[in-house]
Order: C-alpha cells, then sequence, then structure tokens
C-alpha cells in the first residue's frame, strides 16, 4: 500500500498536480526524462519478471490479455488455452503460445492491470484522486524492432511509464481535437494515416525512467528498439462538458412542455412545420435549463465517478476480524478513494457509498463527520460520542467497508 504522501502525478510528470492540471492536462504533450523525475525508474510498478508471473502462474485469461502484431489483433486462440483439471476455461494464458507469438514478433498486452497486480492498483487509485478522472492501465510488451499498434490516437489521456528496454515514439497532431469515446480513431482512417505520413511533432525514443504525457487525441505509434521494450500506459477517462451536457439533457426530460408530442397529420420533415416547434422546444429548453440546480447535475457526475472508480481494495476477513476485536484504542480511517455522499433525511443522516446506503442517527453526525475526513481517528478520541456508541458505529462503517483500519 501506498505510504501518505505518495504522489503519483510527480512520478509521472515531476510537477505537482496544480501545475500539470494548469499548463498541460488536456492541451499538449509532456516529455520527461528519468533525471527530470523523483523516483529511479518504474520496476517498482511492474517489470518483466512480473509479466512473465502474470502470463505463466496467475491462470490470467481474456480480455485481460491480448497480443498484436504489425497493426493486427491476433485471435485469442493463438494464445490461449484450457488451464487443466479443475481450470477448464478455454481462454486462460497459455505460457507457451505466447512465447511462440512473442518470438514471432507479437506485442503482449496486458490489460486492467489496475484491478490485478497490487503495486499498480495502489498507484492507479492515488492517481484518480489526484485527478478527479477515472483511470485504467495497461502494460505492452513489444519485441525487438517491432511495432505492435499502427499510427492511432485514444480517446482518453495517456501517461506512458517506460520500465524496460527503449521504444521510440513518434507523435502526430490531432485530426481531431479532444475525442469523445464515440469518435473513435478507425472512424477516421484516412486522415488518420495521412496525418501520420506528415512529420511529427514528436520523435523521441524513451527509455527505462523515462514518461510521456498525451492529451487524448494526439496520434501515436511506437516501435521496440534493439531488446524486449515494455511501458506501462496509464489511460485516463476524462468527464467532460459534454457529459455534462448529456446529464443537463437527461434531468430535462422531468419537463413537461418538453414531452409534449410534435403534431399529427402533418409532414414531420418539413422545415415550415418544424419551425413553431423548434422555437418552442429552445424557450422551454432555456426555462428549463434556468431552473435547473447544479446540485442535481452534481449528483449525476457523482454517479458516474462511483461506477467508474474503485476505491482502495479491501480485505474483507480481515475486515470482519477488525470489527469483531475493536477496543476504544484502536485507529480507523476513510477507505482511500471512496467516494460518498452524506444527506440529511428528517432525524437521520442517509451515508451512501458503492450503490447502497447507511442510515445513522442525526445525533451521531459530529462523529460521523470526522471519520469520514480522511484522518486517522482514534475511537476513544470521539468525545462526542460515549464508547458503546462508538463501538457500534466505527463497527458498522467497517462491516460496510467505509473506513478501514489505520496501522500507524
Amino acid at each position: 500500500m501506498m505510504t501518505a504522501g505518495y504522489d503519483p502525478v510527480a512520478r509521472a510528470t515531476g510537477l505537482d498536480v496544480a501545475t500539470f492540471a494548469a499548463t498541460y492536462w488536456g492541451r499538449q504533450p509532456l516529455l520527461r526524462r528519468a533525471t527530470d523525475l523523483p523516483s529511479e525508474g518504474f520496476t517498482d510498478l511492474l517489470d518483466l519478471d512480473a509479466v512473465d508471473e502474470l502470463v505463466s502462474r496467475r491462470g490470467l485469461r481474456t480480455p485481460f490479455l491480448r497480443m498484436a502484431k504489425e497493426g493486427d489483433v491476433l485471435g485469442s486462440g493463438r494464445f490461449t488455452r484450457g488451464g487443466g483439471a479443475g481450470a477448464e476455461i478455454s481462454d486462460q494464458a497459455a505460457d507457451d503460445k505466447v512465447l511462440a507469438e512473442f518470438a514471432a514478433g507479437a506485442t503482449l498486452v496486458l490489460q486492467g492491470l489496475h484491478r490485478m497486480w497490487p503495486p499498480v492498483i495502489d498507484y492507479a487509485a492515488v492517481l484518480a484522486t489526484q485527478l478527479g478522472h477515472p483511470v485504467q492501465v495497461n502494460a505492452y510488451i513489444t519485441p525487438s524492432q517491432n511495432t505492435g499498434f499502427a499510427p492511432h490516437y485514444d480517446v482518453h489521456d495517456v501517461f506512458v511509464l517506460q520500465f524496460a528496454g527503449r521504444k521510440r515514439w513518434r507523435i502526430h497532431e490531432p485530426v481531431l481535437t479532444a475525442p469523445l469515446r464515440d469518435q473513435p480513431w478507425d472512424a477516421r482512417r484516412e486522415a488518420v494515416a495521412q496525418r501520420a505520413a506528415e512529420e511529427p511533432v514528436l520523435d523521441v525514443v524513451l527509455e527505462p525512467g523515462d514518461a510521456l504525457y498525451l492529451p487524448r487525441g494526439y496520434l501515436h505509434a511506437a516501435s521496440a528498439l534493439g531488446e524486449v521494450s515494455g511501458h506501462l500506459t496509464i489511460g485516463v477517462q476524462p468527464v467532460t462538458r459534454a457529459f455534462l451536457a448529456e446529464q443537463v439533457l437527461g434531468a430535462l426530460s422531468d419537463d413537461p412542455e418538453l414531452r409534449v408530442s410534435l403534431p399529427a397529420g402533418a409532414d414531420l420533415t418539413d422545415p415550415a412545420v418544424l419551425e413553431s416547434e423548434l422555437k418552442a422546444t429552445r424557450t422551454a429548453l432555456h426555462t428549463a435549463i434556468d431552473r435547473l440546480s447544479d446540485e442535481r447535475v452534481a449528483r449525476a457526475v457523482s454517479g458516474h465517478l462511483e461506477r467508474r472508480t474503485r476505491p482502495a481494495p479491501i480485505s474483507p476477513l480481515a475486515q470482519l476480524s477488525a470489527a469483531a476485536a475493536l477496543t476504544p484504542s484502536d485507529v480507523v480511517r476513510l477507505r482511500a478513494g471512496l467516494r460518498y455522499s452524506l444527506t440529511r433525511d428528517g432525524g437521520q443522516f442517509a451515508l451512501r457509498a458503492m450503490e447502497r446506503t447507511t442510515t445513522v442517527p442525526a445525533r451521531l453526525e459530529p462523529a460521523l463527520t470526522r471519520l469520514l475526513g480522511g484522518d486517522p481517528v482514534r475511537l476513544a478520541d470521539l468525545s462526542e460520542l460515549d464508547e458503546a456508541d462508538a463501538l457500534t458505529l466505527v463497527r458498522r462503517l467497517l462491516r460496510e467497508g467505509i473506513v478501514v483500519p489505520d496501522p500507524r
């Protein structure tokens, strides 16, 4: 588990969050050499030995791994099979098949490392909290002198952390600025190919410990040089103004003026027929938007982030044990990365997190607020409560996965 003060943004950029956000986020690429960064490489997150372990010993299944060669994704049957007695599921990584395809020049992709490799899980959780946007992490391991994927762009922002070997990156200006999730590069293949034939804005070789940030939309292609190359690609899935607009339009369905049917017995393709209806619709939209509260849209964004961002892992058995053995001298803290909302409902507070709602008597609000504040709290210091109430409240929050034991 990452220690207090751990700073993934600084590790990837050499900058504090505020400077990175104001200068580079969504605006321009950033190349950082290992000498510009505060840590010595990224092998603590992943190295080639860890890749071998994941492929050979962890029962890895598709889609958590895939392989690609010369711009084409290989059929999964070329590198998977069943795992033998008691593990017959047929889409598990077959280490001998992976070896054969890799030796023949295919790139190995490990997807969703933020869900299955502990150092990456911890790094991604803190990074998502720092940036305020959901994060995913893949690893790309490419044989020497090979290119895994053709020039393309991503619909999410990308941090590239080189942990092994060298890789040449060619970066081109976007053909579509800030593309959304439903605007992928393969819908613009011709424009992408034309732009990729032009002079790149960056033509660089990343070496171990180097890092690169690319805003979504920037074209890129990478080729390993001389030896096996490995890098982590951290994709940041941004919440956009277009997403806010979608939430606003969804909320406007409550307005009766916008639910009025268009006229019957008329040609609805005729602009003259639609003219008055569009005028009425514009008026209704303006009126409805003016009435719409920011809080309602914020709740929709909160729900989206809750579904897309996983808080720090908890240990179910250890949580139950801690709850059962709880004493006034124990210290707990809010589960890292947990998104929650706390609202009053009559004589109770509703604590909503992870699609569940826990109700707490209103008299416990001061203590609950302290427990949710993020700092470690010793039960005996909850002076607002008597000992029995403090134990009952914290025991419940442990069982709900809201707070976790603090080892300090």
